[in-house]
C-alpha cells in the first residue's frame, strides 16, 4: 500500500466517524429531550441485560458514549472492507460479521465497566 492510499483511508474513516458521530449524537439527544429513554436501544440493552438502575446512570454522559462507539463501529467496518480487494457479497459477508461482533465485544465491555461502577440494581431480599 502506497502512502497516499493510507492517509486517503485514514481520511476517510475520519470522514466517516465525524458524520456517523453527529448523526447518532444529535438523533439520540433529541430522543432525551422528548424524555424518550426507552427508544434509545443502547440504553435499553444495557440496562435490560446488565440489570442496571436508570435512575443511577448519567444518561448525557451515555449518549456521548454511545454515539463514539457507533461511529467508531461503523467508520471502521467502512473503512476496513473498502480495503478489501473481493467480490461484493463476500465484502457484505465479512461487513455483517465484523460489525455485529464489534457491536456485541464493544457494549459488553461498556456494560460491564458500569457493573464494577456500582450501576447494578440492589436485589431485595
Amino acid at each position: 500500500m502506497l502512502q497516499e492510499e493510507i492517509w486517503l483511508e485514514i481520511f476517510f474513516f475520519l470522514v466517516v466517524f465525524c458524520v456517523i458521530y453527529s448523526i447518532t449524537y444529535f438523533t439520540n439527544l433529541r430522543k432525551w429531550k422528548k424524555k424518550q429513554y426507552k427508544k434509545i436501544g443502547e440504553y435499553h440493552y444495557l440496562v435490560m441485560k446488565f440489570h442496571l438502575d436508570g435512575t443511577k446512570l448519567i444518561l448525557r454522559k451515555m449518549l456521548l458514549w454511545f454515539s463514539l462507539f457507533d461511529a467508531f463501529i461503523i467508520a471502521f467496518v467502512t473503512t476496513f472492507i473498502t480495503m478489501l480487494n473481493i467480490g461484493i457479497m463476500w465484502q457484505l459477508l465479512i461487513g455483517f460479521v465484523l460489525l455485529f461482533a464489534l457491536i456485541y465485544a464493544i457494549y459488553e465491555i461498556y456494560g460491564r465497566s458500569l457493573v464494577k461502577k456500582g450501576y447494578q440494581k440492589r436485589e431485595r431480599k
